[in-house]
């Protein structure tokens, strides 16, 4: 079995995108099924009633922690007899071929880019440092919660997710590569991402792009 995890903290406004994306990829997986399972995290909106609409599993947990989302969604998956595990975010889009392409790698762990196609949030500097910044091309080492899959077996040689409130998935890979996992570092598949400026955790991608518009302004 495949599993895919999404950790949500009051994500009603974006989850039913994210799911309807996760499920198109599924239908592509011929030759195992595919169970999706969304934490909800100390959520007061419809976030879990729009996930199990859907027919997807909900834990609910009330950490406010994205590590602790991540695990808890995890465990429920290996209890369900996943032997590959996918996660995203519940402000992204993942593309018809994710679940594929991820298995397509033949490694222990795969970490995927991202994309935006919606800045208004943000004045085009923002876009523009994101642009020279990022590493679009295979062999990158950009490390994305929203695009990443891993194998039962090392996730459980890596220790797993650490219960910590942001840097979960770069703590996850450095356990790996300590591990001497083989991680395929590819392009291909792309996650679309939401660019928002109100972060749901801190120092995550809502933070390095608010970062990088307030370095443009001027001091008064």
């Amino acid at each position: 079995m495949i599993g895919v995890c999404i950790p949500a903290h009051d994500e009603a406004e974006h989850i039913g995108a994210c799911l309807d994306a996760v499920l198109r990829a599924a239908v592509e997986v011929i030759d195992e099924p595919v169970q999706v399972v969304v934490v909800a995290d100390a959520c007061t909106d419809g976030t879990a009633a729009l996930a199990r609409a859907r027919g997807c599993d909900v834990v609910e947990i009330g950490a406010r922690c994205v590590g602790a989302a991540r695990s808890a969604g995890i465990e429920h998956l290996i209890a369900l007899g996943a032997r590959w595990l996918c996660c995203t975010d519940a402000d992204s889009r993942v593309p018809p071929h994710w679940i594929n392409a991820q298995l397509a790698c033949g490694s222990d762990a795969v970490c995927g880019t991202i994309g935006v196609d919606d800045w208004h949030e943000h004045p085009p500097r923002v876009a523009e440092a994101f642009r020279s910044h990022y590493q679009n091309r295979d062999g990158h080492r950009h490390i994305h919660g929203a695009n990443f899959g891993v194998s039962r077996d090392a996730y459980r040689r890596a220790g797993g997710f650490a219960q910590i409130v942001a840097h979960e998935d770069v703590r996850l890979v450095e356990a790996l590569l300590a591990q001497e996992a083989h991680v395929a570092w590819v392009c291909d598949p792309r996650v679309l991402t939401s660019a928002r400026r109100v972060a749901r955790a801190p120092e995550g991608f809502a933070a390095w792009l608010n970062a990088r518009g307030m370095a443009a302004v001027p001091a008064v």
